[in-house]
């Protein structure tokens, strides 16, 4: 039989979970903290023994005695319109969730793109508000690290920044190898005359991805620049066939600027990839919906998302780490476009 939830006469309480569990009060306070240090038998005990009491954690006292407020954030440096349309950011958000699942901190969502915005999150990056930060998607001109470090607040950045202070934490992918496996698979194919249609420089992302293009293509090659955008795809793509309309293969530094150049490829009349081999980056859900569908390089942005937060809580409990500079690997997925 199943037991139902035992309601006790007023609010329960630490110690009746402890005494329903059979477990010392504070083998209670662990599991309820997320400590990995309690046995898998008492962590089902004190669980079960929540739910039939319908125990739930007086908060505002618990922060006054942990000092902790069970909240972190994740700030996104750009608009709502990508963070909602892009699949990248998304994904990265599915990983973090999924490891903060394990755990009693609760996600907040605050976009910084302008000035403004990041005044208003600036206000609520305290310990008063949240244990520790996420950063995704920084501009070089970003103020907010510099702001957390002076603050002593933990946090992690989600991508390897311009210019790393020796005590940053960072997750990323190895940009660069996996742009230069994307020209090299290229130029292997036959291609003569290598483009790519690059992402922001004001990134490190995009400047890696740059990098790893010029470390495969001798000579200067033929660049244009784009913002990770459909729409930026198309214009540079445009821009490319103006000053190179012989250009037979297209490295694109994301999936969905590839997306924008395969429209403009097509308006032009060339065939992809009879006249044009194309390849992308991100493997998001757009690159298996063009037609023909896009060979790309695979990024796993859950994974990223992932080990960002298991690193922010490492951070935020004090606890060693063995990397604090984490690289993931990439691999390319063939289809038809390349």
């Amino acid at each position: 039989m199943t037991r139902q939830p035992v309601r006790s006469p007023g609010r329960p309480t630490l110690d009746a979970v402890a005494a329903r569990a059979g477990v010392g009060r504070g083998t209670a306070s662990r599991v309820l903290n997320g400590s990995s240090q309690v046995s898998p038998q008492a962590k089902a005990a004190v669980e079960a023994a929540i739910t039939e009491l319908g125990y739930v954690p007086n908060r505002a006292a618990r922060s006054l005695v942990t000092q902790r407020t069970d909240s972190v954030a994740l700030v996104v440096s750009e608009s709502q319109e990508r963070v909602f349309g892009e699949p990248f950011f998304a994904g990265v958000l599915r990983g973090i969730n999924a490891a903060l699942l394990e755990t009693p901190l609760q996600l907040w969502l605050a976009m910084a793109a302008s000035a403004g915005q990041r005044e208003r999150v600036e206000f609520h990056l305290t310990d008063q508000h949240v244990d520790g930060v996420l950063l995704l998607s920084l501009h070089d001109e970003d103020p907010l690290p510099q702001v957390l470090r002076e603050r002593g607040m933990p946090f992690v950045l989600g991508g390897r920044p311009a210019n790393p202070h020796p005590e940053d934490y960072f997750v990323d992918v190895d940009n660069a190898a996996g742009a230069r496996k994307a020209v090299e698979y290229l130029l292997a194919a036959g291609g003569r005359r290598v483009a790519t249609v690059a992402g922001p420089q004001d990134m490190e992302v995009g400047r890696a991805r740059l990098a790893g293009y010029r470390a495969a293509v001798p000579g200067p090659g033929l660049i244009e620049y784009g913002d990770f955008s459909e729409r930026g795809g198309a214009e540079a793509m445009r821009a490319v066939l103006a000053r190179e309309p012989d250009v037979d293969a297209v490295f694109a530094a994301s999936d969905l600027m590839a997306s924008g150049a395969l429209r403009v490829l097509r308006e032009s009349g060339l065939r992809v990839p009879q006249d044009v081999a194309l390849v992308g980056f991100e493997d998001a859900p757009v690159a298996r919906q063009c037609e023909p569908p896009l060979t790309t390089v695979h990024q796993p942005v859950e994974e990223m998302g992932r080990r960002m937060a298991e690193l922010l809580v490492s951070r935020i409990r004090r606890e060693p780490v063995e990397n604090s500079h984490v690289l993931l690997d990439t691999h390319l997925v063939r289809r038809a476009s390349a």
